[in-house]
């Protein structure tokens, strides 16, 4: 039971593939044992009818977790919004499928809605490395690769730009002003990492409402696994260039000055103190000193070109964002690819 006065939150949590079967499971019961409930759990299904089939089986008898098919078209940010649309919680948020979330995740997010201002409320993601540890040569400002929260981000709880979208939550009224997810950014399915959908709504958001606090709070805390296949240094370069790709369609979308604000502090300040750091471990003879300093160089250039492949393809091509309003289910703005600044 909720706190008296306390916002009723819905938990959203997309799922694609039977492979993280055990991880849905676990991701689910994480949200059942918070010591602040949630309101409800919505699972929802992108485009996959076996694991649909399943999850509906498996919740058949939990009045409290609800399994429903992306009503939109493939991809993280259509699933999400079908989540939104079907919630019935003031606050919505959003847990990966292959996470679990600490016992008091959903109290420090409410704590924070307190504030009549506060729009959105993100949290800390720890990784848990398939292999046990950290590899050496992995730099923590670069964590974000595995979706989970990197050096350089205040600790605390402080105002930020935008949430990062696997541990976050909105207040209903914030889709209400700017609508949901993007669709056109972020992840769709197909097998380059795309990301940025997140980062692309707080922006809308902050314009719609400029009054809107966004809040990242570090003590709302989940846990993230991250598989062998992206603990390989192929994998960091691959999704440092999809970041660069997903970058330009953000810029494109609200502009390059609101798109790339929080990324020059992080080029600037907190990329060149991760080299200088990791040249220092090398001359300590600390292990993977090195290969930190050239991983933070080669994922800068990576992102780079990636940024300038996806700026000149969306000049070209155009680029069309779908905006929908989750409130009512349809279309609200069909194309965003000509904004920009």
């Amino acid at each position: 039971m909720s706190e008296p006065g306390a916002p009723g939150i819905s938990v959203v949590i997309c799922a694609y593939t039977e492979d993280r079967w055990t991880d849905v499971l676990a991701a689910v019961a994480s949200v059942r044992a918070q010591s602040r409930p949630a309101l409800e759990t919505l699972l929802v299904v992108d485009h996959n009818r076996a694991l649909l089939d399943r999850l509906g089986k498996e919740y058949k008898e939990t009045e409290d977790v609800r399994v429903l098919a992306n009503a939109g078209p493939r991809g993280l940010s259509a699933g999400r919004n079908t989540g939104i649309a079907a919630s019935r919680g003031e606050v919505v948020a959003f847990l990966d499928d292959d996470a679990v979330a600490e016992r008091d995740w959903l109290r420090h997010f409410a704590e924070a809605y307190a504030d009549p201002r506060v729009m959105a409320v993100g949290g800390r993601t720890e990784p848990i490395w398939a292999s046990g540890r950290r590899p050496a040569w992995f730099p923590e400002e670069f964590d974000w690769v595995v979706g989970c929260t990197y050096r350089g981000l205040p600790p605390g709880r402080v105002r930020v730009r935008n949430v990062l979208g696997g541990n976050a939550s909105f207040r209903r009224s914030a889709f209400d002003a700017a609508g949901g997810f993007a669709t056109g950014i972020g992840r769709d399915g197909n097998k380059r990492p795309l990301g940025g959908e997140e980062t692309e709504l707080c922006i809308r958001l902050s314009r719609a409402r400029p009054d809107a606090v966004l809040l990242i709070d570090d003590r709302a805390v989940i846990h993230h696994r991250v598989p062998e296949t992206r603990e390989r240094f192929r994998y960091f370069r691959t999704r440092t260039y999809a970041e660069g790709l997903s970058k330009a369609l953000v810029a494109r979308s609200v502009g390059a000055q609101k798109g790339l604000e929080s990324e020059r502090r992080y080029t600037t300040r907190v990329l060149p103190a991760g080299v200088v750091r990791g040249l220092r471990d090398a001359l300590l003879a600390r292990p993977g000193g090195a290969g930190r300093a050239g991983a933070i160089v080669a994922g800068v250039l990576t992102a780079a070109g990636g940024y300038v492949v996806g700026s000149v393809r969306a000049r070209r091509g155009g680029v069309t964002f779908s905006v929908v309003d989750v409130g009512g289910g349809v279309l609200r703005d069909g194309d965003r690819g000509g904004a920009g600044d």
